[in-house]
């Protein structure tokens, strides 16, 4: 897919008119329902985009029509990290983020994100489904009038972008890095300028000097939005993002609204739209980055001891939110009961199986 539209940069004019443009309440007509559903992301974009638009033609077929949605893409009508604000006031019924797209609402929510050396994807859908981990991002949700769906996760991300190539920890001191999550909070605790940019801001920015790093997904959407034409370094893995989620959220009270039926409907798309996106990107990531190889981009590990650096920080800050936060420490309480254990059937099953199968 050629980067057209969703590399645009989104002008933050004519946002303020997004509550005029999409509120008030939903159309229905013989029957029929029909939901606004802003993204955060470019629809356009591969994985992030077509899980948005997957889903929304999956429930359209699913409930014959009775439910359908309009989707608008990332800052289309209401700005890329206020997904959850319009879902929550009514503006929308519905929407489609990450939950740490909110987390100055609260931090607890990284964790149904990501974190900094966390689950891989399979282990955050299973901390999820069996580790109590739904039924606390339910709980946290609810407090705000939403309900959250798991819809997807774009596995391993990049670690980032770089003009200049990183030896130690001293020169990350004084860069601009475009970085998301917490991982940002780490990179400033090293000397990192971090800032969090939406999606179609950081073209423009890599491109003009204001950053000199950025992080986004992965291969298939970083060789899309043609950060190898800024740059031809590139780190690996995300040591802040080991996966990353997707959400689907819809307003309680529309919910509650919809027959049970057609909130069986949502959930269920929701969960078969989550299965075609990891496998979307494990496949797709694969042949970019082979792309990328051969446009001479080098793929690199950060150097042990900025990783050391980085695990520590990472402690650092995880502990000082689980201090300040209730909530935070109670979720990082129940995804460490997971993460513990599941770091060492890793190392011993899925650790051993990709090195036997490089011998």
């Amino acid at each position: 897919m050629k980067r057209r539209q969703f590399v645009k940069n989104v002008s933050a004019a004519g946002i303020g008119s997004a509550a005029t443009l999409i509120s008030g309440a939903p159309a229905i007509a013989s029957g029929k329902i029909e939901w606004k559903l802003p993204s955060s992301f470019p629809t356009e974009a591969p994985g992030i985009g077509t899980n948005v638009t997957s889903f929304a033609k999956r429930v359209a077929a699913m409930s014959d029509g009775r439910l359908t949605f309009k989707v608008f893409s990332g800052g289309e009508v209401v700005p890329p990290f206020g997904v959850e604000d319009a879902v929550q006031k009514g503006i929308a019924e519905i929407g489609h983020s990450t939950p740490y797209y909110a987390a100055s609402k609260n931090p607890a929510l990284h964790f149904f994100s990501t974190v900094p050396f966390g689950l891989s994807a399979t282990e955050h859908v299973a901390w999820l489904r069996y580790g109590g981990g739904q039924e606390l991002w339910n709980s946290l949700y609810a407090q705000r009038g939403l309900v959250p769906f798991y819809s997807g996760n774009s596995g391993t991300q990049s670690g980032g972008w770089f003009a200049e190539p990183i030896y130690s920890v001293e020169d990350l001191k004084g860069l601009n890095m475009r970085i998301a999550g917490l991982g940002g909070e780490v990179m400033r605790s090293l000397g990192v300028n971090a800032v969090l940019l939406p999606p179609p801001d950081i073209v423009p920015a890599f491109k003009s000097g204001a950053i000199d790093a950025a992080e986004w997904v992965g291969p298939m959407l970083d060789k899309d939005f043609g950060l190898h034409e800024l740059a031809k370094i590139c780190y690996v893995p995300a040591f802040h993002e080991p996966a990353a989620a997707m959400e689907i959220v819809v307003n309680q009270d529309a919910y509650e609204e919809l027959p049970k039926d057609l909130q069986a409907i949502v959930a269920n798309a929701a969960e078969a739209t989550s299965a075609e996106t990891l496998a979307q990107f494990d496949y797709f990531n694969t042949q970019a980055m082979t792309e990328l190889i051969g446009e001479r981009v080098s793929f690199r590990e950060f150097p042990e001891d900025v990783v050391v650096a980085l695990r520590e920080a990472a402690a650092v800050v995880m502990d000082d939110l689980a201090r300040d936060n209730e909530d935070f420490n109670e979720v990082m309480q129940s995804y460490n009961a997971f993460l513990d254990p599941a770091r060492d059937y890793a190392n011993l099953m899925q650790g051993a199986m990709y090195r036997q199968r490089t011998m």
